[in-house]
């Protein structure tokens, strides 16, 4: 039988000597021989590697001579059935290993990272659920599955969303919940969102307020890019003004301890615990609020402990925000 190459990528032609004809393709057209070479390398007998690695001799004799022919190198020297390595054979050895290890090394760590009792989780969430939330969520899970990885990664929406498309995260609990066509998101949860005032501020006596009764106060919220700033930029455009921002930070509890030094008002979520020198009031108009869900990229195989996880997640529809005042 001929075997037919013409639609392989060749890397020389005729001798070992003068091959110039060398393509970009060497990994793709060497890698499945190379578990072979090092298996006839070790044992210096075709006959005794093929018996080893459960393949005809014949098909480890041809990959052979294909691989020196491809390469354009002598590999072995062959007395027989018995080889024994070129010094060429030597050094292409010591770098195969070194592959091939770095390929097992590989294997064993995505095999871990899927194992159903002990894989691993990429989870990302938001700064404010950091505290709480998030905590008592893992340690929840972990009751039921006690060994399960997780890489947490604490952000702002947009950069958790674009975590999800380059594969470095699973899932992430995030708001707004996002409405994107390469995206699966599941809303869980609403929060409402106080006006956080000094306590010595001209509205820390009231319980409520009216969200335009802030309009001529000046604003700390967080960057442009969180979920939370734009929530707060469409809840004033909705009370009829836009928000004089004298400070854009990254952490909500930075916000609240800005309000406290009298440096502004803003719009939060309930703190864990009562922050001294703010005062939280409830907005009556417009309604605020944020809902909070849990995305994935859509046609994302999920791993074993990814799916539990996610099922997890999704049972705490309406009661992920346990215990903490609305």
């Amino acid at each position: 039988m001929v075997h037919d190459r013409s639609s392989q990528p060749r890397l020389s032609h005729g001798s070992y000597a003068g091959h110039e004809d060398v393509i970009e393709d060497t990994a793709l057209l060497l890698a499945p021989r190379l578990a072979y070479f090092a298996g006839v390398a070790r044992q210096e007998h075709v006959t005794r590697a093929a018996q080893e690695m459960g393949v005809p001799q014949s098909t480890l004799s041809r990959a052979m001579v294909r691989l020196e022919r491809d390469l354009g190198v002598a590999l072995f020297a062959r007395r027989g059935r018995t080889v024994s390595l070129t010094p060429a054979g030597r050094t292409f050895l010591a770098a195969v290993e070194r592959a091939l290890a770095e390929v097992e090394k590989a294997a064993d760590a995505v095999r871990a990272d899927a194992d159903p009792r002990a894989g691993k989780v990429a989870f990302g969430f938001l700064h404010t659920m950091g505290s709480e939330t998030v905590p008592a969520l893992l340690r929840a899970f972990r009751a039921d599955h006690p060994k399960v990885r997780f890489t947490l990664v604490q952000n702002y929406g947009e950069a958790m969303l674009g975590g999800l498309r380059s594969g470095d995260l699973d899932l992430c609990l995030t708001s707004p919940v996002p409405d994107a066509p390469d995206l699966v998101a599941r809303r869980l949860d609403e929060q409402r969102l106080r006006l956080v005032v000094p306590d010595d501020h001209r509205l820390a006596r009231r319980k409520r307020v009216r969200l335009a009764e802030a309009a001529d106060d000046v604003f700390v919220t967080l960057e442009p890019g969180y979920g939370l700033r734009r929530i707060t930029d469409d809840l004033c455009a909705q009370a009829g003004f836009t928000p004089k921002v004298a400070f854009e930070g990254e952490e909500a509890e930075t916000l609240r301890g800005l309000v406290a030094a009298g440096l502004g008002v803003a719009l939060l979520p309930p703190p864990a615990v009562a922050r001294p020198g703010v005062v939280e009031l409830t907005v009556t108009a417009p309604r605020a609020a944020r809902e909070i869900g849990v995305a994935w990229l859509d046609g994302h195989p999920d791993t074993a402990p990814v799916a539990a996880f996610k099922k997890f997640l999704l049972a705490q529809r309406g009661k992920l925000l346990p215990g903490l005042p609305e």
